[in-house]
């Protein structure tokens, strides 16, 4: 299954949820959700989510100087990020849960088909 179109709709809660866990740069916070399964995350997803999060007021930015090369500037998120991030965990579960029941739902002829014994 291709995954992308279902990144787009859960990638502000999934960088928001990296963030929260520990302040990041740019590549960093890409890394990370990779890290945790996310593999097929483009970068420049990342890069425009973390702005229009910024934008939004949910994220603030500061920067590190860097040994080896530029300067970073690292993301850390907000109180308005934190509410953010716990009001789309609370519509994402509520979601899946619906999404789940509805698509491991058994097909009425296989529910009668179990009841008669035979398959």
């Amino acid at each position: 299954m291709d995954t992308t179109q279902l990144l787009k709709g859960v990638l502000d809660v999934a960088v928001l949820a990296v963030v929260r866990e520990e302040d990041g740069y740019g590549y960093d916070i890409v890394r990370r959700l990779r890290a945790a399964g996310l593999a097929e995350i483009g970068d420049a997803s990342v890069y425009g989510t973390l702005r229009r999060l910024y934008a939004a007021g949910a994220l603030s930015t500061y920067v590190v100087p860097s040994e080896g090369g530029p300067n970073r500037k690292y993301y850390a998120i907000k109180a308005e990020g934190i509410a953010m991030l716990d009001e789309q965990r609370e519509t994402w579960n509520e979601f899946a849960a619906l999404f789940s029941a509805l698509i491991n739902q058994q097909p009425p002829s296989a529910v009668a088909a179990s009841r008669n014994g035979s398959n």
